[in-house]
């Protein structure tokens, strides 16, 4: 690959990079991911510097991954003997084409996807952007095989010109971001052992994930020092079965379920409180009743799921809010079939005063203490339920899990059990009490003011990148309490999800996003801007790797003055 681009400017380099990469299918969950690393390690390996250090490039298997998927690392020495690193990383799988429709043959062509939406009259900002030739369309093109190329082309400048680099340039291209961060998860056990082994100091971490405007002509490009993380808050709930003759005698459990929906799907209420940041409420992933048949009996059982965004809370304050709302959905449950179970019988002329509706809540942890009072052997319940499901979705094991439980007590009440599924992603920020922190904003101010005069580009910096990001997985926020109540709380952790939390606590890297700039990520009108993602993002990237392999110092006296 070096011989195709080593005469090309810099940018025109990215973007022959970019077109390349677009042009390989690398879907999660498919063999492409496998592809796009072999194919990343090929033109890794055609630069010079790596030619002649082949071990300077090389790949880590993820464990006991069905596709054989891999991440891709390179490390760049400089000629000095610094120990200061900056990492740039980014991830390679992208979602499906399923929304390109009749054009999915085109799904990875940028240029047949530029000359149809030239035409396309159904939405006159993509046909316009389409027309001037500055934007690159494709599956990938944004989201973020773009950024994948911009960090290609900047480690290979620095190789060429290694005596002006004042520390090292470690870069890794992961798979599986786009649902499990696998790839991710597993290579922080691989920078565990370069810090040890190559003695490197990580100063800092620089993704290239996309970002795109926030408001309808926003101006800005935004530049982001932390992460959001993600719970994934599931409630069990077990009612109580009637005929539908006898309906009011039940505890309907899709009921609740509603209940609990209608408080918390997209409610703004639930979102932290943070100032001019893009902050999200929690949002329904699933919900469902576990009849698995037609019958005239009321269900048994339902189970809902919610995406819950962490900014700056804990996952033991969300489990809070979660139970919360739990036991007001349910005391709203008990009074209205109450009062309805009173209308049925006046109007029917009948008596009785010995049907109740009561619900118990419990958090996970707590019913398991609960169950555990009982005499029965959770840990070997909990074994046996995950060798019963060995191709279920993880989500669907978790639930089996708490019914497994839920069976075996004694108490048959209904009742609502809530717990956390997999994925986890841990957020993180930047916090000025920390030194090398307080100093990574230093130098980001530094490096936009100084990009902003010479391009005259409008930046903004953000607190928390607003999409899911596999920089969650480099460090995070919290203390060890707030861990181990996340694992209580996991009923699969141990078992078949398990993260190197102590690990990521250890690395411990200020992990910013400064990422390429575009439209429509994940739809079929994804397309990255070029003049900016090509020219200016290379550009203020390495201002910012220089200022942070140099060091602080003189930075700190420039900025006094």
């Amino acid at each position: 690959m070096y011989e195709h681009i080593k005469d090309l400017s810099f940018s025109n380099k990215i973007e022959f990079l970019t077109r390349s990469l677009v042009n390989i299918s690398s879907i999660n969950g498919t063999s492409g991911e496998v592809d796009l690393a072999k194919t990343i390690e090929k033109i890794l390996r055609s630069f010079p510097y790596f030619k002649e250090n082949p071990s300077k490039v090389w790949t880590q298997q993820l464990q006991d991954d069905p596709l054989g998927r891999q991440n891709v690392f390179a490390l760049l020495r400089s000629k000095s003997k610094n120990d200061k690193t900056v990492i740039y990383h980014a991830h390679m799988d992208t979602v499906g084409i399923d929304d390109f429709g009749s054009l999915k043959t085109s799904a990875f062509q940028s240029n047949e996807l530029e000359q149809y939406f030239k035409v396309y009259d159904q939405d006159p900002e993509v046909k316009q952007d389409a027309s001037t030739g500055e934007w690159l369309f494709g599956r990938g093109a944004l989201d973020m095989k773009s950024g994948i190329a911009v960090h290609l082309v900047n480690l290979l400048s620095y190789s060429e010109r290694r005596e002006e680099l004042n520390g090292n340039i470690l870069v890794m291209f992961n798979p599986v971001e786009e649902n499990q961060h696998t790839g991710v998860i597993e290579a922080t056990k691989e920078l565990h052992r370069l810090r040890i082994e190559e003695k490197l100091h990580y100063a800092m971490a620089i993704n290239s994930d996309f970002n795109s405007p926030l408001y309808p002509n926003d101006p800005n490009r935004y530049i982001y020092t932390g992460n959001a993380g993600k719970l994934l808050g599931c409630f069990y709930i077990k009612g109580r079965e009637a005929h539908v003759g006898q309906t009011l005698t039940g505890v309907d459990p899709t009921l609740i379920a509603s209940r609990i929906n209608d408080h918390l799907n997209n409610n703004m209420d639930f979102a932290e409180s943070i100032p001019n940041e893009t902050v999200l409420p929690p949002s329904c992933l699933f919900q469902r009743d576990q009849k698995e048949f037609y019958n005239v009996q009321t269900a048994g059982k339902s189970h809902l799921y919610f995406n819950y965004f962490l900014y700056e809370a804990s996952p033991s304050e969300v489990l809070e809010k979660l139970i919360h709302v739990a036991k007001q959905s349910c005391e709203e449950v008990k009074l209205y079939l109450g009062s309805q179970y009173k209308r049925f019988l006046a109007n029917s002329a009948l008596i009785d005063d010995q049907t109740d509706w009561n619900i118990k809540v419990y958090g996970y942890d707590h019913y398991i203490n609960h169950i555990k009072s009982q005499g029965i052997d959770v840990n070997s319940v909990v074994k046996a339920t995950v060798s019963q499901y060995p191709d279920a979705d993880i989500r669907d094991v978790c639930f089996h899990i708490v019914d497994a439980l839920e069976q075996l007590d004694h108490d048959k009440q209904p009742k609502v059990i809530v717990f956390f599924g997999p994925p986890y992603c841990p957020h993180n920020y930047l916090e000025d009490h920390v030194d090398d922190q307080r100093q990574c904003r230093l130098i980001l101010e530094h490096a936009i003011d100084k990009i902003a005069n010479e391009t005259n580009e409008s930046f903004a910096i953000k607190k928390f990148f607003p999409y899911l990001s596999d920089s969650s997985y480099l460090s995070m926020n919290g203390t060890e309490d707030d861990a181990e109540d996340l694992k209580m709380n996991i009923p699969v952790w141990d078992h078949l999800y398990q993260l190197p939390l102590d690990l990521i606590h250890h690395l411990n890297i200020p992990s910013i996003n400064i990422g390429v700039y575009g439209k429509d990520a994940h739809q079929w009108t994804e397309r990255v801007y070029k003049p900016y993602s090509f020219h200016v993002l290379p550009m203020l990237i390495q201002e910012i790797t220089n200022t942070t392999l140099k060091g602080i110092n003189s930075l700190s006296y420039n900025t006094k003055k």
